[in-house]
């Protein structure tokens, strides 16, 4: 798999940094973007002295103009990372509170990030890898999208982060069949919980917590081996479709009691654009 270029969202910090360190070397470009300036440049200055050109791009994955032009200036791309994205809970939603929804605010913003950061990511990088010859394998270049296996559910503690979870993985999926016939893979990463800043403020059990970086190892084997949908730990996505297999009112019974992130841990957290 040619990963002489790639270009990484959400690349201050979690899953997108890692990405960046462990694709770094010589003769490596590395196109990096995060609303995160100070993180960003810390990533950049890692990168850079593992022997990688790198380019920064402080920007805000939301603004659609700033996207196009950031990533056409590439020219070259063989892989892109979409990593972007923000998580939050309901307000006290969760045992008993006084405000058992999501506000406006933070659905709007979930849906900017997490799912039009992708589409702004996403299309402006199909336009340049179809400009590209195919490499011996066949492909012009991949995108890999990070969903979640909290698109697989209907979690009340969590609704529009499992929403638009859900919406990433059902687009990557469904397009890359057609995206394929013109040699561009497109894979959706479908993870559980990962030791990245995004859960730092989580209190309460996290079943299949993985380090960032066996997680970027396991993504970045299939890709390798051309996988539209890598999902991992295995067992956590099977309990979760086995789940939405449930009646609504049994489901809601086990979720019901189950804790939640910190109520308007999105803006807490992860300012929008930072990695996941």
């Amino acid at each position: 798999m040619k990963q002489n270029s790639l270009l990484i969202t959400g690349a201050a910090s979690g899953l997108g940094r890692t990405f960046a360190l462990r694709t770094a070397g010589p003769g490596v470009s590395l196109h990096l973007i995060d609303c995160n300036a100070a993180g960003l440049e810390d990533t950049a200055s890692r990168v850079e002295a593992l022997g990688a050109r790198v380019t920064r791009h402080a920007l805000d994955v939301t603004d659609a103009a700033a996207m196009r032009q950031a990533i056409e200036a590439a020219e070259h791309l063989d892989l892109v990372l979409a990593c972007a994205g923000v998580t939050g809970g309901v307000h006290d939603g969760i045992g008993g509170a006084t405000e058992p929804s999501e506000p406006e605010y933070q659905v709007r913003r979930m849906v900017d990030v997490n799912l039009d950061g992708v589409l702004n990511t996403l299309f402006p990088a199909l336009d340049v890898m179809r400009r590209q010859p195919r490499g011996p394998d066949g492909y012009r270049g991949r995108i890999a999208a990070i969903s979640s296996i909290a698109g697989l559910v209907s979690f009340p503690g969590t609704p529009s982060y499992c929403a638009t979870k859900a919406a990433v993985d059902r687009f990557m999926v469904a397009t890359g069949g057609n995206l394929q016939k013109e040699g561009i893979l497109l894979s959706s990463v479908v993870c559980g919980f990962l030791n990245t800043p995004m859960v730092a403020t989580n209190e309460f059990p996290m079943p299949g917590l993985m380090q960032a970086a066996a997680a970027v190892e396991k993504i970045m084997v299939g890709l390798a081996k051309n996988k539209r949908r890598i999902a991992f730990p295995r067992w956590i996505v099977a309990g979760s479709r086995f789940m939405d297999l449930l009646p609504i009112s049994l489901a809601e019974r086990y979720y019901q009691n189950q804790p939640t992130g910190a109520a308007g841990s999105m803006p807490l957290i992860e300012k929008a654009g930072s990695g996941r």
